[in-house]
């Protein structure tokens, strides 16, 4: 697929807690949307804070290259069900014409969720995490905003407050808005890590259309979570994942 950096996803402000049920992980950054990204100033100065450029050609063109995800998922240490789901989302945008790397969504999914193993839980075959990861609530509190429920609770099981929900932690308005369901199901899920990668992908393409940059691919991860902390991590996550996976650098 030739893709350039391979790292990507979604939204704008953040919430930061410390914890998510019994798993002690310190400060989580979880995702909060708006639909506009902020303003970046010196955007240029942060251009360090990139993965270096890989080419991703050794990526399987669709995510059922068992041997591909059987050797990647073992040496990057992603379980195999999630690593499908990057791979496949980071191919369909692609096709979209849109360049962001399966291991940026790693990336992101490892420090939103550990790949869906929050909470003592894991993937299943069918790409659905349990048990679900849901986040604290967005009431103002823990230096979180205050987001009051538009789910009805559907998603996060909080009729009072939204709080971030699925592997990849959207929070339910971003969902509605930029959800997609490519499991096959009729059902858009952000707890199924198939629709959640998409939907991350997605999002993230949706201002510039690529990441292919060094200053389009930082716009992209700081529209998910506006800290240099945040976007440094996924950085270097996504490329220890490319380097893991013997992809070359360009």
């Amino acid at each position: 697929m030739g893709v350039k950096k391979a790292i990507g996803v979604t939204a704008v402000a953040v919430a930061v807690l410390g914890g998510v049920g019994a798993i002690g992980v310190g400060a989580v950054t979880w995702l909060i949307s708006w639909i506009e990204p902020p303003d970046f100033s010196g955007i240029d100065a942060l251009a360090e804070y990139t993965p270096e450029a890989v080419e991703t050609a050794a990526t399987p063109a669709v995510a059922g290259d068992g041997a591909w995800l059987e050797q990647t998922a073992e040496a990057t240490g992603i379980p195999r069900r999630a690593l499908s789901a990057y791979v496949a989302a980071a191919n369909r945008a692609g096709a979209d014409g849109c360049e962001v790397g399966w291991n940026t969504l790693a990336g992101i999914g490892w420090i939103e969720s550990h790949h869906g193993t929050l909470q003592g839980g894991s993937i299943d075959a069918d790409g659905v995490a349990r048990p679900a990861i849901i986040g604290i609530p967005l009431d103002g509190t823990n230096n979180t905003m205050e987001i009051r429920d538009t789910d009805g609770g559907s998603f996060d099981g909080d009729t009072v407050y939204d709080r971030a929900v699925g592997p990849m932690q959207f929070i339910p308005e971003t969902w509605r808005i930029w959800g997609v369901d490519v499991s096959g199901d009729g059902v858009a899920d952000p707890h199924n890590i198939d629709d959640a990668a998409a939907t991350a992908a997605r999002y993230l393409c949706r201002l510039d259309g690529t990441l292919a940059s060094d200053e389009t691919w930082i716009r992209a991860i700081r529209s998910y979570n506006d800290t240099l902390d945040y976007q440094t991590k996924v950085a270097t996550r996504a490329e220890r994942y490319a380097r893991e996976a013997d992809i070359p650098a360009a």
